[in-house]
């Protein structure tokens, strides 16, 4: 008989562990491809480090070929999935269409920006969700301040004030690491006077890091204080403009700078399925197949995955549950095509980590509540171990960091035009 043929389609956190595993599973015995538009895994968590040029952009990039060895790279955007004829379409990133035939199917899509129903929003602000947004940040960052030096004080305030909306887990890291950055920034520009750069974080929660624990809500929030930033609870953006934003209590803030951390939501193409959904997630069983399809697994935030230690609750959509749910969703391939039995899904959280640049960073492993340097050794700790790769020039850009100053510069090499906020593909309608 011929090899089951195994499709991974997202090379994000499930779809990597998932892709890895079953390499070690199958041993030869299916043949496996994975569909992402790009050749590498990207370790998101750490975005805000190279935004802020603590860390060279190849260091949270791990190459796909070097990493899965006998998986077959594709590189495209899956347009499309005939569930009947069970092919997917795709196109590559010179445009070119291709399809891809499957036995076995490991939708692991992953997740895009979240939009909300803001005027302007989708033209003047960006997100945060990849290496070209972390860039962009980085030089739009370094460009308003050079900007700023030998304007107009009205000028230069609108420049160097930066508005975060999202107080979640990327919004308060990337408020925290960047106005340490703008900071040191203002220093080498005797230019701006007595401007100085000003942060401001907006949630309509109550608090900071509404989704963990208070405890550690409370540990960022007095760092966000002690360093200046605006943290603004109970309000959000009403209006974006080219001069600014209008909040939704009826103020105006003059900036030039807008960033969108709200949330993520599935994957467009979860919806164009055709299949039961959950909060726009993929309904799965707890061994993560899709029901009246025993051939498609889904996992990570394409997927609606109960929630075993919550009955009746689906798991949160974050990069623990997703590496794990990986691991499953290879066990159930394997399982599917005679290989071992597979296992429901059940995971206790381990506790978070919140790194807030410089020495500062929250935690709470296993539940025991971490502040401080403590906090930022078991963050930088679980961050090394959690990188499947480049750990070594990860720890070495760390230590040069503790010792040498950043270069401040913009290569210029993402425009505004090549990271739009809303950057929904086209996907076709599938014959379920």
């Amino acid at each position: 008989m011929s090899r089951p043929h195994v499709v991974v389609v997202g090379a994000g956190f499930a779809g990597h562990q998932a892709a890895r595993r079953l390499t070690r599973l199958a041993r030869g015995r299916a043949r496996i491809t994975i569909v992402n538009p790009t050749d590498y895994f990207l370790y998101a968590p750490l975005l805000p480090e190279v935004a802020t040029g603590v860390l060279e952009p190849r260091r949270i990039t791990v190459s796909l070929s070097g990493t899965l060895p006998g998986v077959r790279l594709v590189l495209g955007e899956v347009e499309g999935i005939d569930l009947a004829r069970k092919v997917l379409a795709y196109t590559n990133p010179e445009g070119m269409a291709g399809t891809l035939g499957y036995d076995r199917l490991v939708l692991a899509a992953g997740s895009v920006n979240k939009l909300l129903p803001v005027p302007g929003v989708t033209r003047y602000a960006h997100g945060f969700r990849g290496l070209a947004e972390a860039l962009y940040l980085r030089d739009t960052i370094i460009r308003q301040i050079e900007l700023a030096d030998g304007a107009d004080a009205g000028e230069a305030s609108a420049r160097t004030t930066f508005v975060v909306v999202g107080a979640g887990y990327t919004g308060t890291e990337v408020a925290a690491a960047g106005v340490l950055f703008t900071g040191a920034l203002a220093r080498q520009h005797p230019g701006l006077g007595p401007v100085r750069p000003r942060w401001m974080l907006l949630d309509l929660a109550e608090r900071v890091l509404p989704g963990l624990d208070a405890r550690m809500s409370a540990g960022a929030a007095r760092v966000l204080a002690g360093r200046g930033v605006d943290v603004m609870t109970g309000i959000s953006v009403a209006e974006a403009r080219a001069d600014g934003v209008r909040l939704t209590d009826g103020s105006f803030v003059p900036t030039r700078t807008l960033i969108w951390c709200v949330g993520v939501r599935p994957d467009p193409l979860v919806a164009s399925l055709g299949l039961d959904t959950d909060h726009g997630r993929l309904v799965v069983d707890e061994y993560l197949t899709v029901p009246g399809h025993p051939e498609i697994v889904a996992c990570g935030d394409a997927a609606a995955v109960p929630d075993l230690t919550r009955p009746g609750e689906i798991t949160a959509m974050t990069a623990q549950h997703a590496t794990r749910q990986g691991h499953a969703a290879a066990h159930a391939v394997a399982a599917s095509y005679g290989d071992g039995e597979p296992k429901p899904y059940k995971h206790h959280d381990l506790g978070f980590v919140v790194d807030l640049a410089g020495r500062d960073a929250v935690a709470n492993p296993l539940g025991l509540p971490l502040s401080g340097l403590p906090a930022k050794a078991v963050t930088r700790g679980y961050h090394l171990l959690s990188i499947p790769g480049n750990r070594i020039r990860v720890g070495s850009d760390w230590l040069l960091g503790a010792v040498l100053p950043r270069q401040a510069v913009q290569p210029g090499l993402v425009t505004g035009a090549s990271v739009p906020l809303d950057s929904e593909p086209a996907v076709q309608a599938s014959a379920p």
